[in-house]
């Protein structure tokens, strides 16, 4: 017996032992009630970084801090300093480049997995998945020899016209930061920098590289800063894009206020300030201001870069000390020792990529993110007992969306159709009747990119009328017909915005015959962005929303329709029934012109609509099931709570239909006796729960009481009014079922 109690206490010491070598992290809770690891920039490293700079010529350390290829700095190979390798990595790790062009090398060996876009991702309302995707995309990094994922992208979406509303998640800083914060760390839990972008209000596509951002404090530190100050102080980001707008004059690459004020003085971010491409205008400002590293292409070598010749000059002159230098340089090799790419690197993360467990990961995280929008006739799931044939419609049926538009895409080897996974899955006994319905077509354009119209408002919309007779020959001897429509990713692209929200390429048209030809028609959208589905919503009554959803996107979609998954998918932005009633639109202040005045102020999406009492056509938070949830007996902990205490809530939710499912709970803060103007109601806590059929589940939110201060600007400080708060629970911003009311003393 003596003998196995001491195996154990020495086994049990190995295990301390082992465990006390490792990277010093902390633990951050996330919404999961997981506790995840996050690896902070260590200073630990800071001697030997000193002793390496002290040995670096001028030349050396200028080349660390500017492109010297497309994705990468200079290295310095005497002292052992790598390049700094980068990826895009908004929906998978870039395939590879030409050093010195956008040219790919059309390599065998760079596929990757395509994973969600942001919409995707978002409309999960799951910060598990969030932590999937950021561990998933990381351990792929890695695998293809990356040291900085060009990503997350966040920034609030503003307008339902945006170009990059596809990625760029949602309209609501808690609930970006709520998924911004687990993605991070699982990034950077597989010794890769995520490079959290695009810093800060950068909301619009046209005019992007000109427009001068104008909007006051409040709402600067309430609606647009939240997610990326959780990304610096809970994640730990170790790197940050400047974006390419002006901020109250001042270009974001060279803004003292945005780049040392808030991101290093106040959030004491230690990490790399890297710029978008070609966003550096200038060299001793844009040093001076922040900025670490300058990325671009529009120099015709690398040379010519502002923070290459150029500073090289500035500090032989005495414009910009070595000082200066050595400070930027010794952040990009703190970074590196962060890594694991500087030194011994023996236990540096390998990664897998391109894997059966990523593809199953991509699944996982489409699958929960495919939106209900409406199923009265319960026309689905679908009953395949009885089912002959199926009429499957429309060029999004077989449209792949891993590449396109002006943005960074993925090579993957697998992008899974709709139509291929309906085949797949649909017993053999079923016919299938495919007709592509429309062509995506677009007019010739002399638009430049940045304008808000390019080639998205020159599409062809006149409907082939042959196409169109054989899609109503397929709905109309089919007992059923899916009718796949929407945008693609040269339709919602990066660098330049939608003239409008009309579904292009003549697709209202086509849903209504396909309707009039079949009256079981279920209407499939993939899309990124809110569209005007007026029409559409009027005269059917089966309507799926779905996103460009990765290498598994069909799979998850078919087994969506099929009843295998039951769908939990939230809208994370408001699709409105018309564009005037959205806020930048309705202020008249969407694009502007050299300037781009916020006039909305706080009142961003459901913050908008739910104060004016405009009536959406979906809200935010908004989903349907296959199965119905009640919520009752919804109570805090307390009744008064002081400052610094944590509201926990709890309520049940029971599942009254027949089959199992996820609902998200969500919870709406509102303080009618505010000072302050606030929003009607405003996201503090939301999570997702299962529940089995005719069962009942316990759902807690844990809401800090800091979570209900708004900024005071005078004092510069957030503020927590004492008072009454009525905390609103239901499953949508619209959708209240459940109210608390609790006391602030």
């Amino acid at each position: 017996m003596k003998k196995e109690i001491l195996c154990f206490l020495l086994t049990l010491l190995v295990l301390l032992t082992v465990s006390c070598k490792k990277d010093a992290t902390t633990t951050t809770p996330i919404e999961t009630n997981k506790t995840v690891h996050t690896k902070e920039l260590s200073d630990a490293f800071d001697s030997k970084i000193n002793d390496i700079v002290s040995k670096m010529t001028i030349e050396e350390k200028v080349g660390m801090l500017h492109g010297y290829s497309m994705f990468t700095n200079k290295g310095v190979e005497r002292l052992e300093i790598p390049e700094v390798h980068m990826a895009d990595g908004p929906l998978g790790i870039r395939e590879e480049l030409e050093r010195m062009s956008w040219t790919p090398l059309k390599l065998d060996t760079d596929f990757a997995t395509y994973y969600p876009a942001g919409g995707g991702l978002s409309a999960t309302w799951n910060p598990e998945m969030a932590s999937v995707f950021g561990t998933s995309i990381g351990q792929e990094a890695r695998a293809r020899g990356k040291d900085i994922l060009l990503a997350p992208a966040f920034n609030i979406i503003r307008t339902p016209l945006g170009g990059r509303t596809f990625e760029y998640m949602t309209e609501d800083p808690f609930l970006n930061k709520s998924l911004v914060v687990p993605y991070v760390i699982g990034v950077q839990n597989q010794d890769v920098a995520a490079c959290i972008k695009h810093f800060a209000a950068n909301n619009q596509e046209t005019n992007r590289g000109t427009v001068d951002v104008l909007m006051d404090e409040r709402t600067l530190r309430e609606i647009y800063l939240p997610a990326f100050e959780a990304a610096i102080t809970k994640a730990k980001a170790y790197s940050i894009m400047g974006a390419y707008n002006k901020f109250r004059g001042d270009y974001l690459c060279e803004n003292t206020y945005m780049l040392q004020n808030i991101l290093r003085d106040e959030w004491g971010f230690k990490g790399i300030v890297i710029s978008d491409w070609d966003a550096v205008h200038t060299t001793k400002k844009a040093l001076e201001a922040g900025t670490d590293l300058e990325m671009g292409t529009s120099k015709p070598s690398f040379d010519e870069f502002y923070f290459a010749k150029p500073l090289l000059a500035a500090v032989k002159s005495g414009e910009v000390t070595e000082a200066e230098i050595d400070k930027h340089v010794k952040r990009m090799l703190k970074v590196l020792f962060n890594l694991k790419a500087m030194g011994d690197a023996k236990d540096r993360v390998k990664g897998s990529i391109s894997t059966d467990a990523h593809f199953k990961e991509a699944y996982d995280i489409a699958s929960e993110s495919v939106v209900l929008l409406k199923n009265s006739e319960n026309l689905l799931p679908l009953k395949i007992e009885n089912l002959k044939s199926v009429a499957i419609i429309g060029a999004n049926a077989t449209a792949k969306h891993a590449q396109g538009g002006f943005g960074a895409g993925v090579k993957t080897k697998r992008e899974i159709t709709p139509l291929e996974a309906l085949q797949a899955k649909l017993p053999k006994s079923v016919t299938i009747n495919y007709a592509e319905g429309y062509k995506t077509e677009f007019k010739p354009s002399s638009a430049k990119l940045g304008n808000v119209t390019v080639e998205r408002a020159q599409t062809v919309n006149e409907l082939d009328s042959k196409m169109v007779a054989d899609a109503m020959a397929a709905a109309k001897k089919s007992d059923v017909a899916i009718l796949f429509v929407g945008g693609n990713r040269n339709y919602e692209t990066e660098a330049s915005d939608r003239a409008d929200l009309t579904l292009p390429f003549g697709q209202e048209a086509m849903i209504s015959a396909v309707k009039s030809a079949n009256p079981k028609t279920i209407v499939v959208f993939i899309a990124g962005a809110p569209y005007d589905l007026n029409k559409t919503e009027k005269e059917n009554s089966t309507i799926v929303w779905s996103w460009y959803n990765g290498s598994e996107g069909g799979n998850a979609l078919a087994d969506v329709l099929l009843g295998k998954v039951n769908p939990s998918g939230k809208l994370p932005w408001t699709m409105p029934k018309k564009l005037s009633d959205s806020p930048a639109h309705a202020t008249n202040s969407f694009p502007g012109t050299s300037t781009e005045e916020y006039k909305e102020g706080l009142l961003v999406g459901y913050r908008w609509f739910d104060t004016k009492n405009i009536t959406p056509l979906y809200p935010f938070g908004y989903g349907l099931s296959y199965t119905t949830f009640e919520f009752s007996d919804a109570r805090s902990d307390k009744s008064t709570y002081t400052r610094g205490e944590t509201i926990v809530v709890t309520l049940t939710v029971k599942n009254t239909g027949k089959m199992d499912g996820k609902e998200v709970v969500q919870l709406y803060s509102s303080n009618p006796g505010s000072k302050v103007n606030r929003a009607n109601k405003e996201l503090k806590g939301f999570t997702k729960v299962f529940v089995k059929a005719g069962s009942s589940q316990k759902a807690t939110i844990e809401v800090p009481i800091k979570e209900l201060a708004y900024y005071d600007t005078a004092s510069r400080k957030w503020i927590v009014e004492t008072g009454t708060y009525a905390l609103r629970l239901g499953n949508s911003s619209r959708s209240i079922k459940q109210e608390v009311t609790i006391t602030v003393k």
